[in-house]
């Protein structure tokens, strides 16, 4: 047998029924690797695309040049240990549940959630990252080809926040374990930047999750591991489900919608629109498949492409190249013979 077979071997013997064993195909078919499953693949396509390397340069929550505070690139890896954790204790694959998490980001935009609502507002119809993630993976990586990824990895990657559920248990394990990451570091973050104080989180949840970081995650992983090893749904108990909703509630009120955070969304917005108003008057400077595809797919829609691809840095750089003035030092400065300053 291929080492491939034999992974497909001890998966039969290990996983669970209810556990996905084998991919229900791809939009373009292709031939069998002798040594890793469809699932594996996946998983390297997305971990060697541009989009997955461009997520170490984004927003999670705090923009801050301290290297220290999570990137995108950080919290998506967060997402998927835990939720290899999760489908480890639940006999799920595992390889599946790490494909969904890798990729389940990759159509965020620079600047986190305020440059995904300034998109939002500009584009006639709409965005959302985790329809763009989907759309990275589809069309816009491999220069316009796609990863040609498996029906269930695009679906986990598709479903892995808002209302309609993931299709298998494992990416309803990303789903879960997105939320447990996200929550628990954008705390951590917060205590860090001088946000929060540990006092100010509310006494009631923490008796249930827990004081400390990790005490918070090994709370909401046991009790999910607990609720869900009957196969029927990734779940929490109520009392954890419920005080884990109401820590998220607290973020918000305190942390992603606190006055300086809104002073630098509009920041963000001016910026974003500003850039997206400048490639809709000049759609050359996009890429050439970019462009291309601005021609079958409308110029909106590859400008919003365009933009949401970016990195902090590179929209930073770019909006000071176009809107404002070179700078010289002083000392540089040199008078020419007609006396003027350049």
């Amino acid at each position: 047998m291929s080492i491939r077979e034999q992974i497909q071997e001890r998966e039969k013997a290990w996983l669970a029924p209810w556990a996905c064993r084998q991919t229900r195909g791809r939009e373009k078919p292709i031939s069998p690797d002798d040594l890793r499953t469809e699932f594996q693949r996946d998983r390297d396509r997305i971990i060697h695309s541009k989009a997955f390397r461009r997520l170490k340069f984004k927003t999670q929550c705090f923009s801050t040049n301290d290297d220290e505070f999570r990137t995108r690139l950080t919290h998506t890896l967060e997402v998927a240990q835990i939720a290899r954790t999760l489908a480890r204790a639940l006999r799920l694959n595992e390889d599946l549940a790490e494909a969904i998490a890798l990729g389940h980001d990759l159509g965020h935009t620079p600047f986190g959630h305020m440059g995904e609502r300034t998109l939002n507002r500009l584009m006639p119809e709409g965005f959302r990252h985790r329809e763009q993630s989907l759309r990275v993976v589809d069309v816009l990586e491999n220069q316009g080809e796609g990863l040609n990824l498996t029906w269930e990895v695009r679906d986990g990657i598709a479903h892995h926040s808002g209302s309609v559920a993931p299709s298998t248990l494992e990416g309803q394990c990303v789903s879960r374990a997105d939320r447990i990451a996200y929550i628990n570091h954008d705390i951590d973050d917060a205590l860090r930047a001088g946000v929060l104080s540990r006092d100010d989180l509310p006494r009631d949840l923490t008796r249930v999750l827990g004081a400390s970081h990790g005490e918070r995650i090994d709370t909401m992983i046991r009790d999910i591991i607990r609720q869900s090893a009957d196969g029927a749904g990734v779940r929490m108990s109520e009392e954890v489900g419920q005080a884990t909703l109401a820590m998220r509630t607290f973020l918000f009120e305190r942390v992603y919608h606190r006055h300086s955070a809104r002073e630098e969304e509009r920041k963000i917005s001016r910026l974003i629109e500003a850039l997206y108003d400048h490639v809709l008057r000049h759609p050359e400077v996009m890429p050439a498949d970019y462009l291309a595809r601005s021609r079958t797919q409308g110029l909106e829609r590859s400008a919003g492409d365009f933009v949401a691809s970016m990195t902090d840095h590179y929209a930073i750089q770019y909006f000071e190249s176009l809107f404002l003035p070179a700078y010289q030092p002083a000392e540089d400065l040199r008078a020419p013979s007609n006396g003027t300053i350049l």
